[in-house]
């Protein structure tokens, strides 16, 4: 933009976005090295202050409860400069397409959206990873399920499961700080070029408070290199028709089966690929408690806080009980997983969702991989809140029925 489009938008003529103002630094040096200061903020305020340390370059929204919040907060972020490029679509097939056309042009590229939103935009979404559009998706989990609520439930994920894209899950406040940072950086590696949705429980964290520690806002990722993709950047040379169209891809023949059966190989090889730089910037793409326990407590997200005080209960009463926390559901750390609970006795699966996708997710991982007994559960949904004292239940029931 030029000083007379800053001066058109009300601002002085030497006005300087503060995002100019910022000091590019390494990722690691973000994620490990600058000093931290904690602040008791909300997950949506969370969300703002990773956003503003991103690098973002287009950031475009639409609203749906109880994502709202965090792209109107991205909308002051642009007003101050930190985003250079933002806008409300019309509805969010549109605002999903719309991002991956900004991301073919090569700039970094960010969005948000809640339970039907996600389900609205899924047509548009489920193309991104074949098209290798790297992005961040921002998903703040709620019920899509009738009858409809706007309350926390999980099971908007399940539909992403096996689309191509990249997956994590953010436990807390906290998370959903970090975890952005680090799928803006993972999802545009030359080997992954991918977009990548970091899911949290909505209400449970993006409305509730917690303590986040965050490196000083003078400091910002690097920007995104749009030639370093495994597919080139939209431009003269390469434009969207011969990306989509070139002969043979749309024939009904041989070659066209073979070219996308070939293609979605490549897309979820890249989903792997995409495990050793997780597995570096997360420091693990699981977290495990007590790791010699007979029993263990698996769950991502929200569930795990839970989770982790159950462990803390039962350590007062004289009992050792593993957890695991799984940050990446998609790359699915399956060789992790299998090593941790090779020699458990009994695995409970608590979950914010009906269908229990994640359990499944681990009964296929460990089937005869481990002689323990898998427990789906306990599990809870429609926005119902999950009491330690719920999954103290479940564990002293398992134990009874296996005397």
């Amino acid at each position: 933009m030029s000083n007379l489009d800053f001066v058109a938008e009300g601002k002085p003529a030497d006005w300087v976005p503060l995002g100019e103002t910022q000091t590019v630094v390494d990722p690691m040096e973000m994620f490990f090295k600058l000093p931290r200061k904690t602040e008791f903020i909300t997950g949506s305020e969370a969300a703002r202050e990773s956003i503003r340390r991103m690098n973002v370059d287009v950031a475009i929204a639409y609203p749906i409860t109880p994502q709202s919040e965090t792209m109107q907060q991205a909308g002051y972020l642009y007003d101050e400069g930190y985003i250079k490029d933002f806008y409300r679509g019309e509805e969010e097939i549109g605002v999903m397409s719309a991002c991956a056309g900004a991301s073919r042009a090569g700039v970094r590229t960010l969005t948000a959206t809640s339970g039907p939103g996600l389900m609205r935009g899924m047509e548009a979404i489920s193309s991104w990873p074949g098209a290798r559009v790297p992005m961040i998706l921002m998903d703040m989990c709620r019920v899509i399920n009738t009858p409809l609520a706007i309350q926390p439930d999980n099971i908007e994920m399940s539909f992403m499961l096996n689309t191509g894209m990249l997956l994590l899950h953010a436990e807390d406040q906290q998370d959903f700080y970090d975890y952005p940072l680090v799928a803006a950086i993972v999802s545009e590696k030359v080997d992954v070029t991918l977009p990548c949705a970091v899911s949290v429980d909505g209400f449970f964290v993006t409305h509730a408070r917690g303590q986040v520690s965050m490196t000083p806002k003078e400091y910002k990722l690097p920007p995104r290199d749009g030639w370093a993709s495994a597919v080139p950047a939209m431009d003269n040379e390469n434009p969207p028709a011969r990306l989509s169209r070139d002969a043979p891809i749309q024939k009904s023949n041989f070659i066209s089966y073979h070219m996308h059966s070939s293609w979605q190989q490549e897309v979820f090889a890249a989903v792997e690929r995409s495990a050793k730089y997780f597995d570096k910037y997360l420091d693990g793409c699981i977290e495990i408690v007590n790791p010699d326990a007979d029993e263990f407590l698996v769950a991502s997200g929200a569930a795990v806080s839970q989770s982790r005080e159950a462990v803390r209960q039962e350590g007062e009463q004289g009992r050792k009980v593993g957890m695991i926390k799984i940050k990446t559901i998609r790359p699915w750390p399956m060789r992790q997983l299998i090593a941790a609970l090779k020699n458990a006795k009994r695995i409970l699966v608590p979950e914010f969702n009906q269908a229990g996708w994640l359990h499944k997710e681990l009964c296929s991982t460990l089937y005869g991989r481990t002689t323990g007994t898998m427990i789906g559960g306990p599990r809870v949904y429609g926005g119902m809140t999950m009491p330690t004292e719920m999954i103290l239940e479940w564990l002293a029931d398992a134990r009874k029925k296996q005397l």
